[in-house]
């Protein structure tokens, strides 16, 4: 579920809050940290799909409120819950996977009740919803479709709600898409997300990876930098320029399946969006030229980090 890039993302920011620390680095905190950063994902998810179960479920909290009132209208009286009931609704619900997440999570479950009702009462007086209450019976793609609509159209287009997400988590704009993606695919198909393992054993290897080897390397990948950077002055460097270097030239000595070309691009992607104006030019000509030299010495062997 969780791409390369946004693994690349994670250790980034795992070595510059471990370049950024006064303390001596203590045994097994790179991973700890690192880890928590994944744990920051699946927060965001499990929060997420919350909400949209929140939002559906609050037809029945509705009824009653509205039901309750010292003197109901004949529609206070008839409150459609037919959302409330919904087939794929009940299946996120009934989801063991969601619910282990979920109590995991428990305390990032905010205190949030008036946003979810105030999300409700647009949702009701939308085209789409009446749309929804006018089709009889239960169509799989309506029930679908509704919860899409909530989650795309009521949720994430909601400046409200995208504000009110930015100041819980931290790592939205990061992750933003990529969840975004994984609550859409778990819309469709309740059940399919493992909220336990948001990210593989093999891509949660390669995380641990590349961070240790950055690390354990660090000596070896400065020997290869500091001869670049004649016309530049070292402590000047913006720290992020010097982490994403550090990460491609490890990516080129030690890990024999990613494509040198295929590193530079991604290094040079997000020496663009995390760094200064100039960092992509400036990371992309380093990148590029140590990797020339490297083939132009015969020391491009890609060795795995694991063997040696």
């Amino acid at each position: 579920m969780i791409s390369r890039r946004n693994i690349r993302v994670k250790v980034m920011q795992t070595l510059y809050t471990l370049e950024a620390q006064d303390s001596t680095v203590k045994p097994g905190e790179p991973v700890r940290i690192l880890q928590k950063h994944f744990d920051q994902s699946r927060q965001l998810l499990t929060y997420l799909i919350y909400f949209i179960t929140e939002i559906s479920r609050y037809a029945e909290t509705d009824s009653r409120l509205r039901a309750s009132k010292h003197l109901p209208s004949a529609e206070d009286l008839n409150v459609n819950i037919k959302l409330a009931g919904n087939e794929y609704l009940w299946k996120m619900l009934e989801d063991d996977s969601l619910k282990k997440a979920q109590e995991a999570d428990k305390s990032h479950l905010q205190d949030n009740k008036e946003l979810i009702r105030k999300l409700y009462l647009q949702l009701v007086v939308t085209p789409e919803y009446q749309q929804y209450l006018a089709i009889q019976g239960r169509e799989k793609k309506s029930e679908k479709e509704i919860l899409e609509y909530i989650f795309s159209e009521l949720m994430i287009a909601n400046e409200t709600f995208t504000a009110h997400i930015e100041e819980l988590f931290t790592n939205w704009d990061d992750d933003g898409e990529m969840i975004s993606q994984i609550v859409a695919s778990y819309i469709s198909k309740p059940g399919s997300v493992n909220f336990q393992e948001i990210i593989s054993r093999e891509k949660l290897d390669f995380a641990k990876s590349l961070l240790t080897t950055v690390m354990d390397k660090k000596e070896v990948i400065m020997d290869l930098i500091r001869p670049k950077l004649k016309n530049w002055d070292a402590e000047r460097i913006a720290t992020l320029d010097m982490i994403l270097m550090q990460m491609g030239i490890a990516e080129f000595l030690f890990f024999e399946t990613i494509p040198p070309k295929v590193t530079i691009n991604e290094y040079i992607d997000l020496a663009k969006e995390y760094s200064t104006p100039q960092s992509g030019q400036f990371v992309n000509g380093i990148l590029d030229n140590i990797h020339k030299e490297l083939v132009k010495d015969e020391k491009m062997h890609k060795t795995n980090f694991k063997a040696n």
